[in-house]
């Protein structure tokens, strides 16, 4: 690691030796004994940045993409919920960007694309079975963020590596939803109760199956302190799950196989457990409420995520277009007294 303590000296030591650009860059340094850990990183980050851009100015060489993907893997992965899931997806591409320069992370990627149409095993036969666009895109996202947080954080590159970056397109979102009857019947055939509570807390208030495990009963409402999009969110609790939420839910194997066991007892095997916060958007468009509405009760950072449900909201899209042409209603203008 380039921090480290010394604890004969009880200083922070900084050391750095790495191959940059093709050449070895080695770099000692010790800091002052009154610096805590964040001042000495603070120091590494920057010190690491300029070594970074110097040599690759003096060098006039263009910057790895193993470099960007070291940076990233070090400093930000760690700080990411789903670090694991990002340093194996960045592991499954590194055959595309091994040694390649990072102004070729636009060809990269479009090699990622054609090669993952089949996916190659760990001995290296490859499966008949392509990748779902979805899996693709993912990690082109990864390594491109990768790229780009080398970029703004520490200057490998004069330019940012992603402007060029294709993307496969996806469509693969589920439009399945199942009504207020529909979602009864499932809950009266599970056997496991705080399943089937959480079976009606995420028809009625559209949280997620690992929300609802973690989420505090706080009066009328469940908190949430750490969502996917990383702000605290409060969701109103419905009158109907009062009765049910005080039950401790159990851990996401169990509940995945008590909820196989019910959808199969009323022939419903082609249901998901996230299906039921779908449900519970389909269920708020149809009485009216607005996207906007929406967005909010099912945590939605950007209103790209709620534009999926756009297409339930006929009702409402043509009370609007029955808006157009008609007239205002006048006015009279008051006599001026």
């Amino acid at each position: 690691m380039p921090i480290y303590r010394d604890k004969e000296r009880g200083r922070f030591v900084f050391e750095f030796s790495r191959r940059v650009g093709g050449q070895r860059v080695r770099t000692r340094k010790l800091l002052p004994k009154t610096w805590n850990r964040a001042q000495a990183d603070a120091f590494d980050r920057a010190q690491s940045a300029k070594l970074y851009a110097t040599v690759h100015r003096v060098g006039g060489s263009d910057p790895l993409i193993d470099d960007a993907v070291a940076l990233y893997l070090k400093e930000r992965a760690p700080e990411l919920k789903n670090q694991a899931v990002v340093e194996a997806s960045l592991a499954m591409v590194f055959w595309a960007y091994q040694g390649r320069p990072l102004s070729a992370l636009p060809d990269v990627c479009k090699a990622i694309q054609l090669r993952s149409k089949r996916e190659p095993d760990k001995d290296g036969r490859v499966d008949q079975k392509p990748l779902a666009p979805a899996t693709i895109r993912n990690r082109i996202r990864y390594l491109t963020a990768a790229c780009r947080y080398a970029w703004k954080q520490h200057g490998l590159g004069e330019h940012d590596p992603a402007a060029r970056v294709t993307v496969p397109t996806v469509k693969n979102e589920r439009r399945i939803f199942i009504s207020r009857e529909q979602m009864l019947a499932l809950a009266k055939a599970c056997e496991h109760r705080p399943t089937r509570a959480a079976i009606r807390i995420a028809f009625y208030s559209g949280m997620r199956i690992s929300e609802i495990k973690r989420a505090e009963r706080r009066a009328d409402s469940f908190y949430l302190g750490d969502t996917k999009n990383g702000d605290p969110r409060i969701v109103p609790m419905h009158p109907r799950v009062r009765c049910c939420a005080h039950y401790k839910q159990v851990e996401n194997s169990a509940t995945s196989e008590y909820f196989r066991e019910a959808r199969a007892k009323v022939g419903m095997e082609w249901l998901h457990f996230h299906d039921l916060r779908h449900s519970a958007a389909s269920q708020l468009i149809n009485n009216q409420v607005d996207l906007y509405t929406v967005g909010a009760v099912l945590g939605h950072k950007s209103s790209q995520s709620t534009k999926r449900y756009a297409h339930l909201a006929t009702d409402t899209m043509r009370a609007a277009i029955m808006k157009i042409g008609q007239n205002l209603p006048h006015h009279p203008k008051k006599k001026a007294a």
